[in-house]
Order: C-alpha cells, then structure tokens, then sequence
C-alpha cells in the first residue's frame, strides 16, 4: 500500500467495485479501494443478485440498462464469471390502474431507448413461467434483459478488471478517520495513513460513520429484508428453461430461479429499520432470524402465486439489511463543503445500478460532469432538513413499503411532512389550500371546498375543475400566489459584478432591472434557468427553482472568486406574487411608491402597507404580474393586506397547479422538465438570452453547437387530440411509425381548451404544422406542432 493515491475508494462491495473500475477504466489508475472485511461483506454477499429494467423514473431505468450491457463485458474483461443468467423478466400488474401504469411505462421505456421490452397477455405469461398462476392478472411486461447474476462473482469481477487497468486493492484495511487538508484528504487506516485529493464513500451498510468522519450527516437507513430459496420444485425439473426473473406487483414479491428451486423475495409492508445510525463495526456475513409473522401477508400472496411453492420447503431463509435514502434513489456525487469527498451510497439495488453509479461518478470526477443528468441521484438533492433521524425513519420506510406500489403524479405521499411552512401556512389551510412539497417547504397546490379529496389517477384529477377556476382568475382578473418556495440568492461584494457576468451566459440587468439568466457547465449544458435580478445597491438576487437551493450552491462555491459572497436567503425572504389584469391596481391601492412605473422585468424597493418589500414586475403566466419579496416575519402581513387590497376586484388565492397551467400555454419551460444539466440551450432554446461577445463558463462548448449543425433535437409546443388524460412527460413521440422524439411536459391549458405538451423532437420533424403522435397513459393519441404560445403570443398582456 503506498502512501498517497489520487482516490481512495472505502467499501468493497458492489458499488465500490464498480467506482474503482470506471476510474481505472477511464484513465485514473492511481487509485486504491479500502475494504475493512473481505470483498462483498456487508449487504453485497447475501444480495438476491437480480436484475429488471422497471423504474418509474426513466433517468433511473437508462442507468439500469447500462449496468446489465456492462454485465457481460467485466465478466470479459475480468475472466471471472458472474454466474450471468440471462432469463427475461415479467412484471404483472392485476388492478386496472396498475395495469395501465404498467403500459403507460412500456412506452417510456420506448422514449428513453429500451427497446427489449413488449406487453404481454396472462397467457403469454403463463407460458414463460408456467409455476406462476395468472388469476387476477390483466396483463404483463416482459423485458429481453431481465435475469440473475452471482453476487460474489459479479464483485470479485468489477475489481479484478479495475486491477487489470492498474487499481488496487486492499482488504482487511479499515479505515479509522478522514482528515481534510488543503491539497485533498488523509485517510487514516489501520495499516498507515493515505494522503489523497479525493475519497469515495462507498461504504454501504457503514455509510454513516464514514460521513460522519467528516463532518457530514448522510440521509440513509438500513432496512432489513427477506427472502426464501426453496426446495426442488419437480415442475422445474420436468422443463428445459429456465423461469424469467418475475415481478408481482399486486403481491409485493419477486421471484427468480435458483437451481432448480426459486428464490422469492418480499417487500414487506411492515418495514423495519436496523442501525440507523450505521451498522456496527464487526458485523459483516452475518444474517438475522427471519421474521414470518412480518411478512405473513405477503409470504401468503407469494405462496398463492406460485402454488408449487406450498409442495415443497424452505431450503434458506435470508433476513439481512440494505441501505436506503429517503426516495429510495442512490445518493451520489461531490458533497457540498467538502472538496474532494463523494458520495456513492444508498445504492439499494447495487447489482442494477451499480454499474451506472459507478460510470456517472467517474465521469463527474474525471472530467467535471457525468454523461447523462445525474439529479435523480445527486447528493445535493438534499439539504440539513434530511439529516433528522425522524425524517430518514419515515421516509426510507414509506419508500421500502411501497417498492412495488405505484405513486400517481398527482398524489402526496405523507412520509417526512411538513418539515417547513411558510409563516402564512395555517391561514391559508383554514382557507382550503391543498399542499405539495417542494424539498422541505409545503408550497400552495390549489384551494379546495372544505372536505374535498383529491383521487390519485394517472388522468384528469377531480381538481380538474377547481384548477381550471385558478386560471381563469389569472387571465381574467387577480390572484395571489404563495411564492416563498422560489430559491432567492443574494450576490454581493466588489467582484459581484464580474463573477456574475462570468457565471451567466446571458447580459447582466441594469440598475433595476431582472433578466433571464441561463447558466452553463463547462461542456455547454445547462446549469440553471434562471432569473437575475439587479437592486441597484450593489446587490444582485439569483431567483429559481427551490429544491436546487443545496445543487446551486454547490455550483456557485465550486465557481467562487474573491471578493464576492453568495447568501442562500431560502429561510430569510418568503412572499407573495399577485398576478392578472387587474394586479397593478391591487398593489397601487397599497404602495406608497409609483407601482405603474416600475417597467415589465423591472425590480426595486417597495413600501407596501407597512412592510419594506423587494417587488419585480415579472410572471411566467403569460398576464402582468408582480413579485413582492417580504423578510419571512411579514409573510402573514403581506397576505392579509393583498387580499383586504384585492377584495374589491375580486381577487382569488391560487396554487401552483394553475401556475404549470398557464405557463403551458406560453411555451415557457421548467426546470426538470424542459430544462435540465443534460440539455442544451440551443436544443432548449435558451440560446437566445446567450450573450455570444463575452466569456462566461461553458462558451466553448456552446459555441461549438452554435457553429456546428445545430441540435438533433429541437423543443416544440404539441397540441395533442387527448380525451380524460393528458400527457405528462416522457411519452414518445411518433412520426406514422417512427419514434422521433418524447413529451418534457405537458398539462391541461384551461383558457385555452387544448391538451398541451413541449416535446423534445427531431430536427426534421419539428416544423410548425408538422403532424405526430403521442401515447398518454398508453393510448396513441394525434398531435400536432403549433406555434410558441398558444395564449397572447404577442406577450401583450404581461407587457401591458
């Protein structure tokens, strides 16, 4: 072992491994992994091994599909085997809304690439498992790629190819205490201490303490698991193939061959936690009673689907922990504060996703940013709020429960609620809103009579009607919307100015003004859609989306020059926006400075009534609009003398449904949706804010597409012949039979009476007037190209 590596890797198992030979494989050699047991100690050797292509988020499923193409090539590369069987896989669904996610999903997986998948009959698959009975069933998806794999093999595989490529590694070496220094870290083991510039926390099951090392608090739980391999089934002996690797849905189970028994496994209703403030040091191949009257339900359900299951016995039991964050989604990258130290934890489905953790990881450390948009996993995806014991222990347990539930996009789900509430959050509960969450924050959805319930559904939400009224107070006459959950930045400092204009591709505001800021990585994609608002003191605001808040300062300190200070002002500044035709008499009735002066993307101080505000005239509805900017104390104030100002006009409280409404029908993207680190701006375009005479970060690369061919993609604007449903994001997108493109978003346009959707789609495709396609909830629906802004395209009423 030398004394300084450029990365030292700490856990061997699945997820280390995999980090450790992307490194190696993409050029970093001088690299170590520190495993305090052996190889696979922890959760890896006593993982189920298996691999299926289903995840509800796409960005998820695409990393799913490169581990599994990987597979075969470290079993290559490595000469190790990994016990790959390549059986397919079957996921059923046996309730009507089940099954209709269930197709809804078949085609994304059309959209993001996976093309191996088809739906199937209860018939077809009875056929490719006959020992499973299909009563109940409605329908199925099968996958080409779907099977099992050795554990222990599969890891001995990633380190033996990183080894090949000049890594190594080190077992029996624990790792005592983390150190930060100005060139990097000491690691501090058993066996010495190594010097590095960075540390790779892969440590599983120890994830907790090793952040704690240094300094930090990681949102992640073990929860224990279960799952029995069987006795010889005589049905399998008496059939020449293997049975696919198979999911109940219905009956929180899956099932896989092993020999010629099946293992089965169990998603327990019941969860429990274990070690939640990590695993002991000396535990490592050991495994827990199993716990029957747990999972009685489920084990029941299991041994209805698979009837040969009641005939013979239990050969092992398997009672043992595995990690997991808040969203059930791995937890990786750099950790913001602390240069240098990564996060590769939380990996519960290490043998299908490792392979994919361990490539995005490499790449963000080798060359800035990873391939593909990494935020479904990001670290920053978090901030202190998921530190709290409480909130880890509901949230990783309502995930674990509802593994194989599925989550409607319209249904809250209660775990870890409310953290924080803006201060004027119980007057307007009393007044009927219905609340999201947006990363610790409750935000305003839309208000409600008393006593109604919104029904979770993949189309049209019984809030059809209520949102609709939203809008038309928008269009028609004057809202109030609770905007405390925009992220606001303060920019500060006698190097603010330049450090911005470096920072942001687009012209600075003058004095009193806000402008359109887009914000590139060094490769070109984006970084942020953001709003740049200049006070005429000296200080800038940075607006955008809330739960970016930890992602963005992350960005801004790893860009940080002297003379400058950035201030998250997120628990400091709440506010409201008021918003429609008659918005600027709500506020002139109440402001003691001119309000008809300020120009549209104007910004400046305000009294209004007694409270010193911060208001900009700008509004992503489409209708003139006001944002007034309050401290967090004058939230409740602020409220009541908008609605006493507004009562006369009739003004209406709105939630941020009716706000992703009329912003459809502007044409104006989102964060996440149309925008995100994976595009880029001329794709978006968000090129027409770039200010091509200056230098700021990513010009190179964006200069290059600017110069080059131009994008293969372009964003539209689809309206689309849909009936209960709308689309909602990643349904492809069809010419006759040719997929050639997918839906970034897409809502309902209340004023406008059309089912609306941007869309990302082909350059030869993606003229106006152009007809497509678009699958919603699984049914093809026509559609068609429309012109940018199906309301006021001209922007008359926000300019007004």
């Amino acid at each position: 072992m030398k004394s300084h590596y450029r990365v030292v890797v700490i856990g061997g198992g699945v997820v280390g491994a995999s980090v450790l030979y992307h490194l190696a494989k993409f050029g970093w050699s001088d690299v170590c992994l520190l495993e305090r047991s052996v190889l696979t100690a922890g959760s890896s050797w006593h993982a189920a091994g298996g691999f299926h292509a289903l995840n509800a988020d796409p960005n998820m499923a695409a990393l799913q599909a490169y581990t599994i193409d990987l597979l075969e090539e470290i079993q290559t590369e490595s000469g190790q085997d990994i016990g790959l069987h390549m059986t397919g896989g079957l996921t059923m669904a046996g309730t009507p809304d089940r099954w209709e996610w269930l197709q809804s999903a078949y085609r994304v997986f059309q959209s993001i690439g996976i093309e191996d998948c088809r739906l199937v009959t209860p018939e077809e698959a009875g056929k490719l498992n006959p020992i499973m009975s299909t009563d109940g069933f409605l329908g199925g998806m099968w996958a080409d790629r779907e099977g099992y794999l050795d554990t222990t093999g599969t890891v001995h595989a990633y380190a033996g190819a990183a080894k090949k490529r000049g890594a190594s590694v080190f077992e029996h070496t624990m790792v005592k205490d983390l150190i930060q220094t100005a060139e990097g870290w000491q690691v501090v083991t058993d066996k010495g201490t190594i010097t590095c510039e960075h540390v790779v926390n892969a440590a599983g099951l120890w994830a907790k303490q090793v952040g704690r090392m240094a300094g930090i608090e990681l949102p992640v739980s073990p929860l224990k698991h279960h799952y029995l391999v069987s006795d010889t089934i005589p049905q399998l002996e008496q059939i020449d193939f293997e049975v696919p690797m198979t999911v109940d849905l219905e009956g929180f189970t899956y099932l896989r061959q092993d020999q010629k028994g099946v293992l089965l496994g169990i998603y327990e209703i019941d969860t429990e936690h274990w070690a939640i403030d990590g695993a002991p040091w000396d535990y490592g191949m050991e495994l827990f009673q199993e716990q029957t009257d747990r999972i009685e339900n489920e084990l029941t359900l299991g041994f209805e689907r698979y009837p040969c299951l009641q005939e013979v016995g239990v050969k092992t039991w398997v009672n043992g922990a595995f990690t997991f964050s808040p969203d059930g989604n791995p937890l990786v990258g750099p950790v913001p504060g602390k240069r240098g130290y990564w996060s590769a934890c939380a990996v519960m489905a290490g043998f299908l996703q490792g392979g994919g953790v361990g490539k995005t990881l490499a790449e963000w450390m080798i060359h800035g940013e990873p391939e593909a948009d990494a935020w479904p996993m990001d670290v920053a995806r978090y901030g202190d709020y998921a530190q709290n014991k409480g909130y880890i222990r509901e949230t990783t347990g309502q995930f674990y429960s509802r593994r194989f539930v599925m989550t409607y996009p319209n249904e809250q789900l209660p775990a870890g609620r409310p953290v924080k509430m803006a201060p004027a959050h119980d007057a307007m509960a009393s007044a009927g809103c219905k609340w999201g969450v947006s990363w610790d924050l409750e935000v305003p959805l839309y208000f409600a009579p008393h006593g109604f319930e919104e029904t979770p559904t993949l189309k049209r939400s019984n809030a059809h009607d209520i949102v609709a009224a939203e809008c038309r107070a928008i269009r028609e006459n004057v809202a109030l919307l609770d905007i405390t959950g925009f992220s606001r930045f303060e920019v500060s400092g006698p190097n603010a100015t330049g450090w911005l204009d470096h920072l942001m591709a687009g012209k600075l505001p003058p004095p009193g003004r806000a402008r359109l800021a887009p914000m590139l990585g060094e490769t070109g994609r984006l970084k942020g859609d953001l709003t740049l608002l200049n006070w005429g003191d000296g200080r800038y605001w940075i607006m955008g989306s809330y739960y970016l808040r930890a992602w963005h300062m992350r960005w801004f300190a790893d860009h940080m020059m002297d003379g400058v200070t950035v201030r998250d002002l997120g628990d400091e500044v709440a506010g409201f926006a008021v918003i429609g035709p008659r918005s600027r008499d709500v506020i002139a009735g109440v402001a003691e400075q001119d309000i008809a002066a300020l120009p549209f993307m104007g910004c400046g101080p305000f009294d209004v009534g007694l409270i010193r505000a911060h208001v900009a005239r700008m509004s992503v509805t489409g209708e003139m609009g006001y944002e007034i900017n309050c401290r967090m104390g004058d939230h409740i104030a602020l409220r009541r003398l908008l609605l006493q100002a507004g009562a006369g006009d009739g003004i209406r409280e709105v939630g941020f449904n009716a706000l992703l409404s009329t912003r459809l029908e502007k044409s104006f993207g989102i964060w996440s949706a149309e925008f995100t680190q994976g595009y880029t701006p001329a794709m978006t375009g968000l090129d027409r804010w770039i200010d091509w005479d200056k230098e700021f970060v990513g010009k190179s690369a964006a200069l290059a597409e600017k110069n080059g061919p131009g994008p293969a993609q372009r964003l539209v604007t689809l309206e689309i012949d849909a009936a209960d449903a709308d689309a909602s994001g990643y349904e492809p997108v069809w010419s006759g039979d040719e997929k050639v493109g997918f839906v970034t978003s897409g809502g309902y346009g209340h004023w406008t009476g059309k089912s609306l959707a941007m869309a990302l789609v082909d350059r030869a495709h993606a003229g106006i007037g152009t007809d497509l396609s678009v699958h919603v909830v699984g049914v093809e629906r026509a559609a068609r190209i429309i012109a940018p802004s199906p309301y006021d395209p001209e922007g008359r009423a926000m300019r007004a």
